[in-house]
């Protein structure tokens, strides 16, 4: 006989399900932070960055708490959604204060996720975690180099330039997932000279893209004290991912990202991640905002399972 609506202690499920939007709130004691970076100005092609902290909150509500191929629920974690910070018509060097800031208020936590916006938000995110840039790796999933000459100013095609610029060691640096024909050879010759590590596409394929990972975040743990991930969605490959407006075919699969993103947040020394250049405007069928979603899902899920020394 059912239960009647007295003996219930769990919400029916009959119009809805627990999702991972309702994990957001105001729990100023929570382990995750959630801060949105609305930044769009000075991209290389013009867009609606800006859109993706909006549209990724409304498509966790298509997200349910529970992982069946792992067992993994989600139902206690518990998120503090910072809001989004007022960046959204500044430039990336107005916008850079504000970001770091809104970071470094946040570091204390377990985890921190920046959104973005396009991804001029990681060299002020690097800063809110570090401000030093001496103890801090930064770990790129991006088909692009990002080391693109500074002289014409700042944008979302050279935070790894500024960054080096500003004194983080190249050798805190790993990048992954750099595709052919989508850089040049001053941009090579520059992650060389630096003595940034270079993890292609096809390194990717050949090892597993979550392998690679890793065995990067392995590296950098050894060197670093804290640990900052940039995860460009344009490193997907542009069939899964028509929002992106850096994706090229030949990008990493789908599926991949989302495994490395679990490896990453399982890491204790990975405080800071951000997701950068999901353009809201190019979506086609709701793809970029769920895969998104299942990104944040995937990141909470590695959190979850983090073992702390």
């Amino acid at each position: 006989m059912p239960e009647g609506p007295a003996m219930m202690t769990e919400m029916s499920e009959n119009k809805r399900w627990h999702s991972v939007r309702d994990l957001l709130g105001t729990n100023d004691e929570a382990a995750v932070a959630f801060i949105g970076a609305p930044l769009g100005l000075e991209s290389i092609t013009p867009g609606r960055c800006d859109l993706a902290p909006g549209v990724l909150r409304d498509a966790l509500r298509r997200m349910s708490v529970y992982d069946l191929e792992t067992g993994t629920d989600l139902k206690d974690v518990s998120v503090f959604d910072v809001g989004d910070v007022a960046v959204n018509e500044r430039t990336p060097a107005e916008a850079f204060a504000p970001i770091r800031a809104a970071v470094a208020e946040q570091v204390a936590r377990g985890l921190t996720v920046v959104v973005g916006g396009n991804n001029a938000v990681t060299r002020p995110g690097v800063h809110g975690l570090d401000a030093s840039l001496a103890h801090v790796g930064l770990m790129t999933l991006d088909a692009h180099f990002d080391l693109r000459d500074t002289d014409g100013g700042l944008n979302n095609g050279n935070p790894i330039a500024a960054l080096l610029e500003d004194g983080l060691p190249g050798r805190h640096i790993s990048q992954i997932g750099l595709l052919p024909f989508a850089n040049t050879a001053r941009a090579h010759d520059k992650a060389k000279r630096a003595g940034i590590t270079v993890r292609t596409a096809d390194d990717c394929r050949r090892q597993g893209f979550a392998t690679v990972v890793a065995a990067e975040l392995n590296r950098l743990a050894g060197l670093c004290d804290t640990i900052y991930v940039d995860f460009d969605i344009d490193v997907i490959d542009r069939a899964q991912m028509p929002a992106a407006p850096g994706a090229r075919p030949g990008g990493i699969a789908v599926s991949d990202f989302f495994a490395a993103a679990r490896v990453i947040a399982a890491h204790p020394k990975v405080r800071v991640v951000d997701l950068a250049e999901f353009d809201p405007s190019l979506d086609v069928a709701a793809i970029g905002a769920l895969t998104t979603a299942r990104w944040f899902a995937e990141l909470l899920a590695g959190f979850s399972a983090r073992k702390v020394p």
